[in-house]
């Protein structure tokens, strides 16, 4: 494909948005991706949406993925297994938390955090509670976009006209250092939740241990996790880790869930179990949950065709001995936090920069207006997407979100490179981002001035 850019007039694809001219990207190496003019990026999104966490062109990937394919690429695992499959699932079972026992595989992350929501349901209903549905879960969040993920979200921007589909879930506020920086706030919103839909109506709280789109590298403060154990003891509900983004290694640990005072229950994972390399989830379970299981119907079988495949399974073998044989859990850990430091410094100064936050290789920058320091930004400003635009003008793939309408989070940055990138293209990688948020902090406090000014007049 000779052409640089595509719209959507051009295209027999159905974009995600139509008014957007996409770049046509037609190879990668490392961090570094081409399109089709030649340009060459520099990806601190890891594929963009966090999923090429060993970067591009693996070349012992790749081989594994072909000697399965040769070997056996598809078998339905309904009435079928294969050594692939019962192999990952040995080896992931190790590599989680203590006390999970069993792994389902699935295809993506929504599908993942859908399955989750499923057992938890299974789980009551096999004990005797079928009356226990509900999931709570934080607003400020994302989970995907099927039915029952969107309706985990509480953010109505991104619910559409879906809105008739969804199941009714509750949520509560995010207690972020603007809101509730100790995390009590949120635990007495819990409690105001569950006595809202009946605590033995409740099956799941369902949240991410770590943010990753919504709230960039946010975690709750330590009491909010003691607090939330503490209701699970007493009420019966599950606790439900979505780590799309932060299992397999992301954050320093091979699953951020490990970093909290509240241990799961269950784990739904993806993006970094297949690297981009191919489309692979899976839910880790603890063992009184399967327990449940096995004393009751003794049978779990939704799911979809793919879900367990040989080929993507051969795949995910391949990551993890990737991960292991170069210590790469242990070097997003330690760089992580050198990271953190050098971005901050490079930021430093800029009054619209409030925060940067992180854990290992998944960090966040939050914007506000610099003329006090705290609010948000007016939306009107875009400030998000003109932090995007002018990074990828200087051959940087970043990501950034805009204000929510739940008025929760404001501009803000993901920063998110393969944990392969090395200390150059961090440097390089941070150098460009610095310059574009000085560039862009200076076109807004132009503009703020002479809205200052005309107000005045």
């Amino acid at each position: 494909m000779a052409e640089a850019l595509i719209e959507s007039s051009r295209t027999h694809v159905l974009p995600l948005e139509l008014a957007r001219r996409y770049p046509v990207i037609v190879r990668g190496e490392g961090v570094w991706v081409e399109d089709a003019a030649g340009h060459r990026y520099l990806d601190a999104m890891s594929g963009g949406s966090m999923a090429a966490t060993l970067g591009h062109g693996r070349r012992d990937i790749i081989a594994a993925a072909r000697a399965q394919a040769e070997r056996l690429a598809y078998v339905h695992n309904e009435r079928l297994t294969n050594p692939a499959q019962e192999r990952l699932a040995r080896e992931l079972v190790e590599l989680a938390p203590d006390g999970f026992t069993r792994a389902r595989f699935v295809t993506s992350g929504s599908d993942a955090n859908e399955m989750a929501v499923q057992l938890a349901r299974s789980y009551h209903v096999e004990r005797g509670d079928p009356q226990r549905w509900q999931v709570i879960s934080p607003a400020q969040a994302y989970h995907g976009p099927t039915m029952q993920t969107l309706a985990l979200t509480g953010r109505p921007g991104l619910h559409g006209p879906f809105g008739p589909y969804f199941p009714h879930h509750l949520h509560i506020p995010p207690s972020t250092w603007r809101f509730d920086p100790t995390g009590e706030a949120a635990l007495e919103a819990l409690d105001r939740t569950l006595d809202e839909a009946g605590p033995g109506n409740v099956s799941a709280y369902f949240c991410e241990p770590i943010s990753a789109a919504a709230l960039p590298a946010y975690t709750p403060p330590r009491r909010f996790w003691e607090g939330l154990a503490e209701r699970r003891e007493r009420h019966g509900f599950l606790v439900l880790f979505d780590e799309v983004v932060t299992g397999v290694g992301r954050t320093g640990r091979w699953f951020a869930g490990e970093g909290t005072a509240c241990r799961p229950d269950i784990i739904a994972t993806a993006k970094g179990l297949g690297a981009g390399y191919t489309a692979i989830g899976a839910i880790l379970v603890r063992e009184h949950v399967y327990e449940a299981i096995t004393r009751g119907a003794r049978r779990f079988t939704l799911g979809h065709t793919w879900d367990g495949a040989p080929l993507a399974c051969a795949v995910g073998l391949a990551v993890l001995h990737a991960m292991r044989s170069e210590g790469l859990v242990k070097r997003v850990r330690d760089r992580g936090r050198v990271l953190q430091e050098e971005l901050e410094s490079a930021l430093d100064g800029i009054a619209m920069v409030r925060e940067v936050r992180g854990h290992g290789y998944l960090l966040g920058v939050s914007f506000v207006d610099p003329r006090d320091g705290d609010s948000f930004l007016p939306r009107e400003l875009r400030v998000g997407g003109r932090i995007d635009e002018a990074a990828f003008r200087r051959e940087l793939i970043t990501l950034s979100t805009q204000p929510t309408r739940d008025g929760y989070a404001g501009d803000q940055t993901l920063f998110a490179p393969p944990f392969t990138t090395t200390d150059d293209e961090l440097a390089e990688m941070v150098s460009r981002f610095a310059d574009t948020v000085r560039e862009v902090a200076a076109g807004v406090d132009s503009e703020l001035a002479a809205t200052t000014t005309g107000a005045k007049r």
